[in-house]
């Protein structure tokens, strides 16, 4: 199986942890079966922060996309926000399966009734975070977003002070009722271990969740889209919209 690891941020060296990250959980799994094949985006944010760089990221993975899915099994976009995410499981030729709603399942088939924090970095992410998750079908009571104050790109940079920052959050939020912790994002990945060390509750990896997801069970396809002739877009993502 080929799996596209897409990475809607433009910083190739978050691509790369991203990877290596995602080799030791399948080295774990021994998934020997399966062959990672890292995505940048094109163009977009270096990291993505903000409304605009969503919008602007759902273009750069839908390009990605039509110009790779031939040649993979399934895509995984790994990137907590999503961009892009219906919209490319509506044009995709493979299952596709995103960071956010993968972190989401797992957490409530792990525990069923209880409410979900998910933690990241940025505060401007909370609001896009509750929209994103009730676009996907949960509410705020069973769906808690909190934010550190670094993005997730300073907080990669510093992995001990932010499993710090990170746990100090997660108490807070647990003592809300969270039931179950998700560390949601790209910066964030290979932080649950430490950041779980001393909680109550379980502390998922945003990651770890989109690994296990994009490998088992799809997700039932969306309607393929009519034919919308377009201009300006790449030769790939025009055709497959059917310019």
């Amino acid at each position: 199986m080929r799996l596209l690891l897409l990475n809607g941020n433009t910083d190739s060296a978050m691509t790369e942890r991203l990877r290596h990250h995602a080799a030791g959980w399948l080295a774990r799994q021994e998934r020997r079966d399966v062959e990672l094949v890292p995505c940048t985006a094109r163009f977009g944010a270096r990291y993505i922060a903000t409304r605009a760089a969503v919008a602007v990221a759902g273009h750069a993975v839908l390009e990605a996309i039509a110009e790779q899915d031939r040649a993979v099994d399934r895509i995984a976009i790994a990137c907590f926000g999503e961009p892009g995410f219906l919209a490319a499981r509506e044009i995709a030729r493979v299952p596709v399966r995103g960071m956010a709603e993968a972190s989401i399942a797992a957490a409530l088939a792990l525990a069923p009734g209880a409410r979900i924090a998910l933690l990241t970095g940025g505060e401007a992410w909370v609001p896009m975070l509750r929209e994103h998750a009730f676009a996907l079908g949960h509410g705020a009571d069973r769906i808690l977003v909190r934010a550190v104050p670094p993005a997730g790109d300073a907080l990669a940079r510093d992995p001990d002070g932010a499993a710090r920052l990170l746990a100090r959050a997660a108490e807070a939020v647990i003592a809300e009722g969270a039931g179950v912790v998700v560390l949601g994002g790209a910066g964030l990945a290979g932080l649950a271990p430490a950041v779980s060390a001393h909680l109550p509750v379980p502390v998922l990896d945003s990651l770890d969740c989109l690994m296990e997801a994009s490998l088992g069970e799809p997700l039932p396809p969306l309607p393929a889209p009519p034919a919308a002739p377009s201009s300006g877009l790449s030769t790939a993502l025009s055709e497959r919209l059917g310019g």
